[in-house]
């Protein structure tokens, strides 16, 4: 069965500092990272601890880099973490998610990486958002003449 690209990586959270505003944090963000795997970096800002030094190495980072790296406090990463795109995963490069792969001996993602990948849908009567991202605003236009990010319905009615 093949597995999502990031479920055996980890060499973004290997490679960059990640830090954000304190507020992002528990006690004052119950979904936030835990107290714990956060240290002061700033007046205003903390970083996820281990990522603070030089040879970054996030504290929730679980297993190897290459093998089965991956979040251990995936559904309470910071914003940054959130932010970073795997590299063609929504068709489109991620020169961090390259940067962190090539730092680790790894080649960077291609868009075959994603082509065996198991599509999944949301269960009946669920809701999902899609939150758009920097590169959402970007001005590039992807193959095929799209832009990136949310389209317009094709609807004549509809004023574009």
């Amino acid at each position: 069965m093949n597995h999502h690209p990031c479920l055996r990586c980890g060499a973004c959270c290997a490679t960059f500092r990640v830090s954000f505003h304190w507020s992002e944090a528990q006690p004052t963000n119950p979904d936030g990272p835990p107290e714990e795997m956060v240290v002061p970096l700033r007046r205003h800002e903390l970083a996820m601890r281990g990522t603070d030094g030089p040879r970054p190495r996030c504290i929730a980072l679980r297993g190897s880099i290459g093998v089965d790296g991956h979040c251990g406090i995936y559904p309470q990463r910071p914003s940054v973490c959130r932010e970073v795109e795997p590299s063609w995963e929504f068709g489109r490069h991620s020169p961090q998610c390259d940067k962190g792969r090539i730092a680790h001996g790894l080649k960077p993602l291609t868009p075959e990486d994603w082509a065996m990948l198991p599509v999944q849908l949301p269960a009946a009567g669920a809701e999902y958002h899609l939150r758009p991202t920097a590169a959402d605003t970007d001005l590039q236009t992807l193959p095929g003449g799209a832009p990136p990010g949310p389209q317009p319905p094709d609807d004549p009615t509809h004023a574009h």
